[in-house]
């Protein structure tokens, strides 16, 4: 989850020729948090997940994520349980012209400090996450938004750029969807952490009271939310961050801690799955894990001084040969995560595997002989020097071992010679955007269950990756597919993209994971909000 800058914008609408009759699409009115009163109670989280910035013009990643979705207020959410985005504190969501998405907030919407909460902040919310484009920012996302116009307190009419937008509702749920108070944050920079905390900018389930970055963060149930989620099962929430997930691992069997989520490692879950002072939830997994190649500077790429396109590609290719993924599956996750040969991960439409039939063995192994002939074939010396980086601390404590194995694999080809290195998350989201890693690891925690998102976010030429990749051949059916009402021929198109990009490598995708949360044997709810939309939500949540 990241964003490019505002100069490097994707501006590219295609002229869709479809009937305004297909394109319409009703809003549901949505249940309201009023009908019901909150729990009692107190509920402690764990977590190794870091927070980069509350502002959500300012993060694309699970950590910051997970705080927004308790604290700010979207016009489109998914009820627990499912995927599909209904309105939350809106009233109603529909398309009123092939290309104007209107929204209606229910009456009487207010912050927790009092202000207002009208159409006006809606169109702030959008103007300035455009505005600010953040390298770290999800505004990429919005790069069918035209325009946002207010037409009275309570109605905004959003202005695509192209028609029949099948996506646009899935991303006012999305980190560019939160709602924010415009009288709290500025409107073309980041807004300090502790400046939203002390104007109390939430409207969501929760409201923050303490907030100590990334050690601790206290929430308080929002007795004024209306939104599709209802009233919280309990009412005060802790959650604690870990530099080490195995403290977690302890605090939660001793029952210091409720809820254990994101991220212990495999071993631990499968040795408190024998424990039975917890129980270990398991839901449906829409996150990949991947290598990024940095165009500009990876072996070959584009500003190195033996640049060479066609090398940089078998260097790629040759990586793409070599990575088994069964053993990485196995040895370092205990099958807690499957293989992934696809950039789409299985269960969704429009899922294939290119990368089994192009690459390795052809059948999901690798292979070292293709691998040697793929270079020799480019008049690749070897072995390739490969700097090769991955995060300590944001994917669990087993991404040491997953890449290490990683390191082994490439290396005992005689192909390559790897230079691993680590760097704290909170660094290593500043530097990836800065061309700092020629190739470097990255997680995907999915914004909707839609096969776009793992798509336009990655491969559009202005991506969040800011890896310099560009193929306008790819661009164009990206936002072919995004307003192609037919299912069918959508479907075709996803399929299409996925063998292209799987001939440019611009990522190598190779592991898929599912949701898991240990929790203590008297906590229940967590199978509710372990759903298809991949977002936890603390309200679900409750302890006898």
């Amino acid at each position: 989850m990241a964003s490019a800058s505002m100069h490097r914008r994707r501006g590219i609408a295609l002229a869709a020729g479809f009937s305004a009759a297909a394109l319409v699409l009703a809003g549901c009115a949505a249940g309201g948090g009023d009908e019901d009163s909150s729990g009692g109670g107190t509920l402690t989280i764990g977590t190794t997940d870091k927070v980069t910035t509350l502002d959500p013009a300012g993060s694309y990643d699970n950590g910051s994520f997970a705080v927004m979705n308790q604290v700010f207020p979207f016009l489109m959410n998914s009820p627990y349980g499912t995927s599909e985005v209904e309105p939350d504190i809106a009233e109603s969501a529909e398309y009123t012209a092939p290309n104007e998405y209107t929204v209606t907030l229910k009456e009487g919407l207010k912050f927790a400090n009092g202000n207002d909460l009208t159409a006006s902040d809606v169109k702030f919310s959008f103007d300035r996450q455009v505005a600010i484009a953040d390298e770290n920012g999800p505004s990429a996302l919005l790069y069918n938004l035209d325009s946002v116009e207010v037409v009275d307190d309570t109605t905004v009419v959003f202005k695509l750029k192209s028609d029949n937008d099948q996506i646009f509702p899935q991303i006012l749920s999305s980190p560019a969807g939160p709602i924010v108070d415009e009288d709290v944050f500025a409107a073309d920079a980041l807004t300090p952490d502790d400046e939203i905390v002390d104007g109390n900018a939430f409207a969501g389930q929760y409201v923050i009271t303490s907030y100590k970055f990334n050690d601790l963060v206290g929430y308080k149930s929002n007795p004024d939310y209306q939104g599709v989620l209802g009233a919280p099962k309990t009412e005060t929430v802790n959650v604690k961050y870990y530099a080490d997930a195995s403290n977690m691992k302890l605090d939660v069997q001793e029952g210091n801690i409720d809820v254990a989520f994101r991220s212990l490692s495999a071993t631990d879950i499968d040795d408190l799955r024998g424990n039975d002072k917890v129980k270990v939830v398991e839901g449906p997994g829409g996150e990949i894990r991947y290598i990024v190649f940095n165009f500009n500077t990876q072996p070959y790429g584009a500003e190195t001084p033996e640049a060479d396109p066609a090398k940089a590609l078998a260097v790629r290719q040759a990586v793409a040969d070599l990575i088994d993924r069964e053993e990485i599956a196995s040895q370092v996750y205990k099958d807690t995560y499957t293989p992934l040969y696809s950039f789409v991960p299985d269960g969704l439409t429009g899922a294939i595997q290119p990368l089994k039939e192009l690459y390795g063995d052809g059948e999901g192994g690798a292979d070292v002989d293709k691998a040697t002939k793929t270079l020799e074939d480019a008049g690749v010396e070897v072995p390739v020097e490969l700097n090769l980086q991955y995060s300590n601390d944001h994917y669990g404590p087993s991404s040491g071992d997953e890449y290490a194995l990683i390191k082994d694999q490439l290396e005992a080809s005689g192909l390559f010679t790897v230079n691993l290195q680590t760097t704290e998350w909170v660094q290593y989201s500043k530097d990836r955007t800065a061309d700092v890693y020629p190739a470097y690891q990255l997680g995907w925690f999915p914004d909707y269950s839609d096969a776009d998102n793992y798509l336009s976010p990655f491969f559009l030429t202005e991506n969040f990756l800011g890896n310099h990749y560009s193929n306008q051949e790819v661009n164009d059916l990206i936002l072919e597919q995004s307003v192609e009402a037919d299912a069918d021929a959508r479907t075709a198109l996803i399929e299409e993209i996925q063998e292209k990009v799987a001939a440019d490598l611009s990522t190598v995708p190779y592991l898929q994971g599912a949701q898991v949360a240990v929790v203590g044997s008297d906590v229940e709810g967590t199978e509710d909000t372990l759903d298809a939309s991949f977002k936890f939500r603390y309200g679900a949540i409750s302890k006898g």
